[in-house]
């Protein structure tokens, strides 16, 4: 089976099939122009309206890689961002390892294959962020890889910098809407975050976790 074969599974059109070949065909355009600049694209790379990709020469992606209308990665990091084959990057979503105006320099992101990153997500990864394959981050996920300091109080809280905590999602997760996870977390292989969650401590494999802060709901295995 191909590729084109294996996205359009189920009762599609030949139609709706052309339909959506033709409207991706500046995704396509906007993906060849901009491989020409970045540190590795290995397959078909589709990119849509407005995305910003900042140090495009720390970006490197697999296979069949699509990056929505509105994306914005900042790839200063020091590891680079890292994209496994059929990654999809959300519309609006935002990936941001460091601030582009200065100050330090974040640890990166590394997304394994068959993953998506959700619409409107925010993957702060100032440490470094780990998401295995077949992860799914549904719309506004938020990942947060450190935590200001604030133990003196003679100092402002920004002068305090941040203590980065590295967060792993091991294979085959789903992080439902509005989750929120938080420095130093791994989330286990096969398990699943309620929608609304907030995570501060890590979670074993195949559980169901919800609430503020998320608790174990019941166990997958």
């Amino acid at each position: 089976m191909n590729n084109n074969q294996h996205r359009f599974t189920g009762n599609w059109s030949a139609k709706n099939k052309w339909l959506t070949y033709i409207y991706l065909v500046p995704f396509f355009i906007r993906g060849c122009c901009k491989r020409l600049v970045m540190g590795a694209a290995k397959g078909k790379l589709l990119i849509g309206k407005n995305v910003s990709i900042r140090y495009p020469h720390q970006l490197f992606v697999g296979k069949d890689t699509i990056i929505e209308d509105g994306a914005e990665l900042n790839c200063l990091a020091t590891a680079g961002i890292q994209l496994g084959n059929r990654v999809t990057i959300g519309k609006y979503a935002i990936v941001r390892p460091a601030n582009i105006y200065g100050g330090p320099i974040g640890e990166g992101l590394v997304v394994g294959d068959h993953s998506n990153i959700g619409p409107y997500n925010y993957i702060g990864c100032s440490g470094k962020i780990t998401i295995g394959n077949n992860v799914m981050l549904g719309p506004r996920v938020s990942i947060y890889a450190e935590n200001h300091v604030f133990e003196s109080i003679s100092l402002t809280i920004k002068e305090q910098g941040v203590q980065k905590l590295a967060v792993t999602i091991e294979d085959d997760c789903w992080i439902a809407s509005n989750a929120v996870i938080l420095a130093g977390v791994t989330i286990g292989k096969g398990s699943v975050v309620a929608a609304g969650a907030v995570v501060t401590e890590s979670v074993p494999p195949y559980s169901v976790v919800g609430g503020v802060p998320a608790k174990l709901i019941k166990t997958r295995a």
